[in-house]
């Protein structure tokens, strides 16, 4: 595959996450090969933790670091350069975020224009969500009393309108987290909204880079064969007008940069790869192609699109009772039988101290022993001689989860020999944190930007079309079994993994190492088998999609993650090690492996 004549646009993704490195602008800009910095700080957690703090103080609400630490070391060189910047860092309080960058840039003696993106909060809107009967689009809740945050997802043609308008930094609050590159190709290239194939590569360009060094190889299945972790390079985008672009990093930074783990990233916290759903563009991954075009760079091309839909994503945000957790460190022979029994002591002794005190009782609890393989299930290993005790409680009183800190601690001197104390010191409670899910018209949403203190609307199309219901089954992989005598080997040894989160839906995706193998993968890897090898998490569903281009599967399990995000007592929350978990497993191996 051939990169392609013409003028390129690179974007280096700079943040991948609230509390991502400040090694990553320095680092972009000392390639000299970037002409725009692109910044996702946001997740539903995070808007509520900022939504707190502007409820504190109205200046308050938004990434202080990006103004203060990012900004405040980059922005002389970005001016000199004339790199433009896009960033999702307005939080709850964009303006306010607006008003600190133009502060920052008259002490620094510069001038900015920046623009930034407004509509996406809709906590005004409450009431009126309420007396709708809006439900939860998961779990058909009703709306909440009351809400911490609710904003829309909104997309990328309000960051082309402030580009457009010559800004040089553009802020957004709530978007979409790809909409940060897609906004800036559609500005250089005058992508049109109705050109659903670029748009839909666009839009994978930016799912590639919006968790940083996740597609350089961060988190890579072949952890071992990544260089200099301690530098790795954050990733850069080298988009063409016609859709197709390279991922690359910068020159002599760690890391890795393969179709696999591009590929891996592109898998990365999606759900049927023909429904990747935008509000620009409804696109399909399934015929993606990734080709090593040299050293760390890797070409991608194929994705498709549909028209969008006419609703806007909506997350709310509320508190929901309180949580508290304590560790123990446990050590010796049949640690993990003992941590176990410690914390169920500990459960029944606090339950009937609540009891006989009349305070709540504890509304749901859950044991884990780390180190004692819980994320395994039937198939863990429990041998381990040293492992920490994690106990964690919800109550709608503050009051019951004060007595879980009061009488966690006395384990140490009471109960299993080898208990080495409290980690981390006595716990505190802290707020159960929900997210509540819904769709609403875009048509009933006024989306404008603001530049210079001049507000202009942004006509975003509203009429959608798409409807993910009428597509067609989903595999679409040929399948071919195993000889009956076929050895059994590890799935790790066939394939490469990556999972994330949905709410509480987790997704796996996996990569043939060879196409040769991808049939007998296919006729094994069943939902069916996929379900009974996650049976401890109780999966109330479990889907397969094909991604035949990539020579890939990606399943997704249903409520598996305990209600997910800030509201789970689960350790693995965000399903990080899912797809470890799974690469556990054994499967028959091919015809022609040799292992």
């Amino acid at each position: 595959m051939e990169e392609g004549a013409g003028r390129k646009v690179r974007i280096g993704g700079a943040s991948g996450f609230w509390g991502d490195t400040a090694l990553a602008v320095p680092q972009l800009l000392a390639s000299g090969a970037v002409d725009y910095l692109v910044f996702d700080y946001l997740a539903e957690v995070t808007m509520s933790i900022l939504a707190a703090q502007r409820a504190k103080d109205a200046k308050a609400g938004y990434a202080v670091d990006f103004v203060q630490i990012m900004m405040r070391e980059a922005l002389p060189t970005l001016r000199e350069r004339g790199i433009r910047v896009v960033a999702n860092a307005g939080g709850v309080n964009p303006l306010a975020c607006r008003d600190a960058l133009l502060t920052l840039a008259a002490e620094l003696g510069l001038t900015l224009k920046v623009g930034v993106v407004v509509g996406d909060d809709l906590g005004a809107m409450a009431a009126e969500f309420r007396a709708a009967g809006v439900t939860e689009m998961f779990s058909g809740t009703v709306f909440p009393q009351r809400v911490a945050s609710v904003n829309a997802y909104l997309g990328a043609l309000p960051i082309k309108a402030a580009l457009d308008a010559g800004c040089d930094v553009v802020i957004t609050g709530r978007c979409v987290d790809s909409a940060v590159t897609l906004g800036v190709l559609m500005h250089e290239f005058g992508w049109a909204v109705d050109d659903y194939d670029k748009l839909s590569q666009g839009t994978l360009a930016g799912h590639l880079i919006e968790c940083g060094a996740q597609c350089t190889g961060g988190l890579f299945t072949d952890w071992e064969d990544v260089p200099d972790w301690e530098n790795i390079g954050f990733p850069i985008v080298e988009a063409s007008a016609g859709g197709s672009f390279v991922i690359t990093k910068a020159p002599g930074t760690g890391g890795l940069v393969t179709p696999a783990t591009v590929a891996e990233q592109l898998l990365y916290e999606i759900g049927d790869p023909r429904a990747y759903l935008v509000p620009d563009v409804s696109c399909d991954f399934t015929e993606v192609t990734m080709v090593q075009l040299g050293e760390h760079r890797v070409g991608v091309r194929g994705a498709t699109g549909r028209a969008p839909t006419a609703s806007y994503k909506v997350s709310a945000t509320f508190a929901d009772g309180y949580r508290n957790t304590g560790f123990l460190t446990i050590a010796g022979e049949q640690a993990v039988a003992k941590a176990r029994r410690t914390g169920q002591a500990l459960l029944t002794r606090m339950g009937r101290m609540l009891e006989a005190r009349g305070l709540p009782p504890f509304s749901e609890t859950r044991i884990e022993v780390l180190g004692g393989e819980d994320m395994y299930g039937a198939h863990a290993n429990t041998t381990a001689r040293e492992v920490v005790l994690k106990m964690s409680a919800k109550s709608a009183s503050k009051d019951s989860l004060e007595l879980l800190a009061r009488e966690f601690a006395p384990a140490a001197t009471s109960m299993a020999p080898g208990t080495l104390g409290l980690v981390g010191g006595r716990p505190s409670p802290t707020p159960v944190v929900r997210l509540f899910s819904f769709l609403w018209p875009k048509s009933a949403v006024a989306v404008e930007i603001d530049v210079a203190g001049e507000r202009v609307p942004v006509a975003i199309p509203a009429d959608g079309g798409f409807d993910a219901s009428a597509l067609a089954p989903a595999l679409r992989h040929a399948s071919a079994g195993s000889p009956t005598d076929a050895k059994r080997v590890p799935l790790i040894h066939l394939a490469h993994g990556r999972s994330g989160d949905k709410g509480d839906k987790a997704n796996i995706g996996l990569i043939a190492r060879r196409p040769e193998d991808l049939p007998a993968l296919s006729a094994w890897l069943t939902p069916e088998r996929v379900a009974a090898h996650f049976a401890h998490r109780s999966p109330s569903l479990v889907e397969r999609f094909d991604l035949p281009g990539l020579n890939a599967i990606n399943f997704v399990l249903h409520d598996v993650l305990g209600g997910g995000g800030m509201a789970s007592l689960h350790t693995d929350n965000l399903a990080k090690a899912y797809a470890q978990v799974l690469l556990a497993m054994d499967v028959p191996a091919p015809a022609g492996f040799k292992g």
